[in-house]
């Protein structure tokens, strides 16, 4: 069983940063990647950005620059520092872990920007 735990959400204002935090357990081994997604009311899930086992990142195009994803010390973790946050940056983020063709996903976590 996989088990996939966010933190980090919050209420920020229109510059403000944040950062989340994501961590994978269970018995998994070698995940082929973690990213985040998010979901804002009325909009489609997008992929926010992604890294892989083999250290390759991608970011959707509205947060290039803004955004960094990176793998933590600890085994199977990973963080999304977001800075320089826009009103449209809120929704609820979600990261997921892929492993044997899977995607296992944590609960979610708000984040939600201020003007």
């Amino acid at each position: 069983q996989v088990r996939v735990v966010e933190s980090g959400g919050g209420l920020v204002h229109t510059g403000g940063s944040l950062r989340l935090s994501c961590a994978a357990s269970g018995s998994i081994f070698s995940i082929d990647a973690m990213g985040w997604y998010r979901q804002a009311p009325g909009s489609q899930r997008e992929l926010v950005a992604s890294i892989t086992s083999s250290g390759n990142i991608n970011y959707v195009d509205s947060v290039e620059g803004r955004f960094t994803i990176s793998r933590g010390n600890a085994k199977n973790t990973v963080y999304l520092q977001m800075n320089s946050l826009k009103p449209e940056d809120t929704a609820v983020y979600n990261c997921y872990c892929r492993w044997r063709e899977l995607n296992y996903w944590g609960q979610g976590t708000q984040v939600t920007v201020s003007s």
